[in-house]
């Protein structure tokens, strides 16, 4: 005798990060962050900043390049980069915190609704905005950790493009979530997949290619910005 799976019930609301929430890149920030502080080579933070213009076009091979990125880490420990990220966060980026994305999220948790920030940034540089905005769950890039040590390596699959979606469907299975019924928030046409994955995408300051696709689609469009 077999058994049907219940269909789920509970709404999810996805929301990407930079662009979104944020009304800047936070890995450009992150880029120059590092060079100011003689952490980072010249040539290793144009390699990254062409990478950042890359991926919002869409034309990145995201796991190649995502192991490239976190092979710099390997060896650094785990407290060390909380503490520069949590520092520089606060330093840096809570002024560039939208309102509106504020708001939004505030509003589907009085829905009920279950919030997840969505982000392709590690936890490092993910978490304290969550923790800012009152989000319990945080799907991102991981990187391995061993005895509180970072190996140089991530977890596949990185949280870009496809790897959203993979993500997101484990967690959606796991919360008893129904992306037919779900939200998600981004500007950049690289997350067209997690865009088409739910009911209800939603665009928020989008890219010239992403704004052509959500005029075309009908897709809701609106303007965040820093207060």
């Amino acid at each position: 005798m077999t058994t049907t799976r219940p269909e789920p019930t509970t709404v999810g609301a996805f929301f990407d990060v930079d662009h979104t929430l944020l009304a800047v890149n936070s890995a450009v920030l992150w880029v120059r962050h590092q060079r100011r502080s003689g952490k980072m080579s010249a040539a290793k933070a144009l390699r990254s900043l062409t990478w950042v213009v890359r991926y919002r076009l869409a034309l990145l091979d995201l796991e190649a390049v995502t192991a490239k990125a976190v092979r710099d880490y390997a060896g650094v420990a785990v407290a060390e980069v909380e503490a520069e990220t949590r520092a520089w966060f606060e330093a840096e980026i809570v002024r560039w915190i939208c309102p509106e994305g504020q708001a939004r999220v505030a509003r589907h948790r009085r829905d009920g609704h279950v919030v997840a920030l969505l982000s392709s940034g590690t936890r490092f540089s993910v978490e304290p905005l969550a923790e800012r905005l009152g989000v319990e769950h945080v799907l991102c890039t991981r990187l391995e950790e061993q005895g509180g040590i970072l190996t140089g390596k991530h977890l596949a699959p990185a949280c870009a493009g496809p790897g959203k979606v993979v993500l997101a469907e484990k967690f959606a299975a796991e919360h008893d979530i129904d992306l037919s019924r779900s939200y998600f928030y981004t500007d950049s046409f690289s997350d067209l997949p997690m865009l088409e994955r739910v009911g209800r995408p939603q665009v928020v300051s989008p890219d010239p290619r992403l704004l052509r696709r959500a005029r075309a689609l009908g897709w809701p469009i609106e303007r965040w910005q820093a207060a």
